[in-house]
């Protein structure tokens, strides 16, 4: 005996309300996520005794690893002269020309970049230059 002549609809799932969801999520991340660009490059900073921090608005570094590669912003410098770190400067400069300039180099890299990097500063009429450092005991910034 059969009580129900119906026979039985599998019921549906509507995915299109689920797809938007997720996008929405998606884009959600996307744009809070933050990408710290220092990661990049590992750096072993010397330490100093009189270490300040100051918060500069414009902002140029100039990044010199152990290997003695030299970085201006993102930017690698392919040669080490001081011409073509100079003219990597003067294109950074050309965004920002008022910008103060950081040297972050490993304590182990070489001195020699260091000077190039302060004298390509100073070539480019650069008014304010920092070389980063930690206080003593400090913790990587």
């Amino acid at each position: 005996m059969r009580l129900q002549d119906q026979e039985h609809e599998e019921p549906e799932i509507n995915l299109t309300s689920l797809i938007d969801v997720v996008f929405l999520l998606l884009i959600f991340f996307m744009v809070s996520t933050t990408f710290d660009r220092q990661s990049m490059l590992r750096l072993d900073l010397p330490e100093a005794a009189t270490a300040e921090s100051e918060v500069v608005p414009d902002l140029i570094e100039i990044v010199i690893t152990a290997g003695g590669e030299v970085f201006v912003g993102d930017q690698r410098v392919i040669d080490e002269l001081r011409s073509a770190v100079r003219a990597a400067l003067a294109e950074r400069l050309v965004d920002q020309p008022d910008a103060a300039v950081v040297i972050r180099a490993d304590a182990e890299a070489p001195h020699r970049l260091v000077v190039l990097a302060l004298d390509s500063a100073a070539a480019e009429g650069v008014r304010r230059v920092g070389i980063a450092a930690l206080e003593d005991g400090g913790e990587q910034p």
